[in-house]
């Protein structure tokens, strides 16, 4: 197992007001794993967590409790030079590659930090190295002395890629890479993110709130609801067989391309607005929206159970 998630928290303590300090459970109680070259898709509403996870992962975000096992090493428990060692074996590549990219340093400069920083290249190579990210990504060597802004947001997103597989990664974390690219550009960051996991065999955990995506990308998908996660399975079974409400609700939300289909589509039953996560509800976070719930939702999380090979979801379904 390369990466395995085990009862991780993250909790952001709020300015205290009116005699309280609220506290914000972004990631509560969440356990995952990830195989070596496996594409683990995770989904969900805005808010329900899936980027402060993926900060907690990689150490950007203090985590609260909780431990990840990243090639049987636990990253919570490592100091700041270790850290930095064990990162070489995890990057991330962010949802708006402007932002994420230093608009003083050109694509050059860009690539070649990670290489220097970690000694995987010395100054005499620089050169060679940086083409050779910028050929694997699609990209014109010749362009390495320009500046992010002289680049379109697909070609940005694709300098951010090769950033991340410069120190070459095991583990690639993909937060919401093409939702800020237009859908043109969208399958062609997809085809190369998939062609990359397959030739490095490098795993990705592909963060996203488009189901339709996923399903394209994805060979397992977890489902994440306010900080938890409701329900795993192989893409192909969760697509076909979803077994939560919420799963069902967020598959009955994606367009089927035949109106005639779509107008005979059960109706979506999921009713209410998505809880505060600063005030959930007590026990299971979804019981108030949630059409099967019993009385023994409010008081406790039911229990992921298996439904079938590598499938998990409410122990009451």
């Amino acid at each position: 197992m390369l990466l395995k998630i085990q009862n991780l928290k993250t909790y952001y303590t709020l300015r205290r007001e009116h005699g309280r300090t609220p506290t914000v459970k972004a990631v509560d109680d969440v356990t995952l794993a990830v195989d070596a070259g496996e594409i683990l898709g995770l989904v969900g509403e805005s808010g329900c967590g899936k980027s402060t996870l993926a900060r907690s992962i990689v150490r950007l975000t203090a985590v609260s409790a909780g431990s990840i096992l990243f090639d049987g090493r636990d990253l919570t428990a490592l100091r700041a030079g270790e850290l930095q060692k064990a990162r070489t074996g995890v990057q991330m590549v962010f949802q708006d590659p402007y932002a994420s990219l230093n608009p003083r340093m050109t694509v050059f400069d860009a690539l070649a930090e990670p290489l220097l920083v970690h000694g995987l290249a010395d100054k005499s190579h620089l050169p060679e190295h940086v083409a050779e990210l910028m050929t694997r990504v699609g990209l014109e060597p010749q362009m390495m002395r320009k500046f992010p802004h002289e680049f379109s947001g697909g070609q940005r997103q694709r300098i951010a890629i090769a950033r991340a597989l410069a120190v070459k990664p095991k583990l690639l974390i993909a937060d919401e890479p093409v939702s800020a690219l237009d859908v043109s550009i969208q399958a062609q960051i997809l085809n190369l993110l998939t062609g990359l996991c397959r030739d490095m065999n490098m795993a990705m955990l592909f963060i996203s709130h488009d189901l339709s995506v996923v399903q394209h990308i994805a060979d397992r998908v977890a489902v994440m609801y306010l900080g938890r996660i409701m329900e795993t399975g192989p893409t192909e079974t969760l697509f076909q067989q979803p077994l939560h409400p919420y799963t069902k609700t967020l598959m009955r939300a994606i367009p089927l391309p035949d109106p005639a289909q779509e107008r005979t589509r059960e109706p979506i039953e999921i009713e209410g607005e998505l809880p505060s996560p600063v005030d959930p509800p007590p026990g299971c976070p979804f019981h108030t929206r949630c059409p099967i719930a019993i009385n023994a939702c409010r008081d406790a999380v039911p229990a992921l159970a298996a439904h079938g090979e590598q499938h998990a979801a409410c122990i009451q379904i």
